[in-house]
């Protein structure tokens, strides 16, 4: 099954909702005009990293952004995923919401592996479980930047039946190599594209190292963007999961009974 996917690699604007989410409205616009099935943003694409007003910005599910989100995907038709800031049951979360083309939202995902050296302990609950979404293009697993480090989050996927992994992300320039080896490694052993988008932009003296792309199977890489902003577009064929695990079926070998 072929899919078009774009990544929207975007200047993420800490403080300014409004102007983060014209540049997602345009973009999504022109993801849809290309023919994209789905278009991925940034992790906390909406606010940036002002953890410390994150009342400004947080909504329970199905209201503010979560419902301009679900609106957005509708008017255009197209799918559309990044993670925001969610308030559920007195506690915040970075939240990853899955849209299908309806405006209906498949799936959330709550960050589960909350990174310590961003203070986010201080302000954010973390998740207690992974997620893989029931899509039109099949199982879908979702997830938000620090996980990239634990390969745990992306074997679940494997298992739960995923061909391919979503990850939005603000991850930093100056391990942008972590970056690039991570995902390729995730891909590779796991057998499954991995669907990274990353921002560009700047948080005090950290600044955010963009490099988003889509890496298949067999860990090359179907595009890759630099480190500015950009809309990358790619086609992708999902039967090159079967393939790969058909011609080298290590996952089968795997002892999940002790792991």
């Amino acid at each position: 099954m072929e899919l078009i996917v774009s990544l929207g690699q975007m200047k993420v604007i800490p403080g300014e909702p409004e102007a983060n989410f014209e540049r997602v409205r345009e973009w999504t616009r022109e993801a849809a005009k290309r023919g994209s099935d789905i278009v991925l943003f940034p992790e906390l694409w909406y606010s940036g990293y002002d953890l410390e007003h994150w009342e400004r910005y947080a909504a329970p599910l199905g209201e503010g952004i979560f419902a301009r989100i679900g609106d957005l995907a509708r008017e255009n038709r197209i799918a559309i995923g990044g993670s925001v800031l969610e308030s559920h049951g007195g506690k915040v979360y970075n939240t990853f919401p899955l849209y299908d083309a309806g405006g209906n939202c498949l799936a959330v995902y709550r960050k589960t592996h909350l990174f310590t050296p961003m203070n986010e302990k201080r302000w954010l609950a973390a998740g207690d479980c992974f997620e893989v979404a029931e899509t039109s293009w099949g199982p879908t697993g979702l997830s938000i930047c620090y996980d990239l480090r634990f390969p745990e989050v992306y074997r679940h996927c494997a298992f739960g039946g995923a061909k391919i992994v979503l990850l939005s992300a603000e991850w930093p320039t100056r391990r942008i190599e972590h970056w690039r080896l991570l995902l390729q490694t995730r891909a590779i052993e796991n057998q499954m594209f991995v669907v990274a988008c990353n921002c560009i932009g700047e948080l005090g003296e950290e600044r955010f190292g963009g490099r988003s792309a889509i890496i298949e199977p067999w860990g090359r890489t179907v595009i890759e963007g630099g480190d500015r902003e950009a809309l990358l577009t790619a086609e992708i064929d999902l039967d090159l999961v079967d393939e790969a695990r058909r011609q080298f079926p290590f996952l089968e070998d795997s002892r999940r009974e002790i792991y």
